[in-house]
């Protein structure tokens, strides 16, 4: 199944919502062969760094390694499944970590939701600039903190591809092609909404 890149998968919704998030879906074919666009990976980054967060705790950490770099060799290597096969062709990646507790040793209960805030707003912004991003769970995030010694309190919690859009095809996987192309879904509003008076 052929994918134009300049496609819109635009979400059928059921009021209308930004544009930017309408169109905003999670590839993985990635052109392989251009370097990330500096300007727009730095705009998304900040877009992160002014997300919201629990009494402005900003609990967020990244890690990011563009490809060809041996940081991005090493944060491939953790991959589990599918995303290995995918996910090195994209600009970077970009591992989102919590902080656990303050400097005080006192826990941040809400830093895990916080860090989800500022990859919301990292993709969204990525978006907009013409770039596009698939956050990843299926890694083994105890390898990835030791492959970069990070301190216990500091947790990787999600990895991101990042990079510029590339046909289907270029996948060369039959599965993820198909992947690709298939209907965009989610639960109706009224199974997500439980009450609404």
């Amino acid at each position: 199944m052929s994918l134009d890149t300049t496609f819109s998968r635009a979400a059928e919704t059921s009021a209308p919502i930004l544009d930017t998030l309408a169109e905003r879906w999670s590839p993985r074919s990635f052109v392989s062969n251009e370097t990330i666009d500096e300007q727009k990976l730095t705009a998304a980054l900040e877009a992160a760094r002014w997300s919201p967060s629990a009494a402005n705790s900003q609990p967020w950490r990244f890690l990011v390694a563009r490809r060809g770099t041996a940081a991005f060799d090493r944060i491939a290597a953790t991959l589990m499944g599918f995303n290995s096969v995918w996910a090195g062709s994209a600009g970077a990646l970009v591992v989102g970590i919590y902080e656990t507790e303050d400097a005080e040793g006192k826990p941040r209960p809400w830093a895990q939701y916080d860090l989800g805030q500022a990859m919301a707003h990292f993709s969204v912004q990525a978006h907009a600039d013409g770039l596009h991003v698939h956050t990843m769970g299926g890694f083994d995030a105890t390898a990835l903190a030791e492959a970069f010694d990070l301190p216990a309190t500091l947790r990787p919690l999600t990895v991101t591809a990042v990079g510029t859009l590339a046909p289907a095809e270029e996948l060369g996987d039959e599965t993820l092609i198909a992947r690709e192309g298939a209907p965009r879904t989610r639960l109706p509003l009224d199974e997500v909404v439980l009450v609404s008076e």
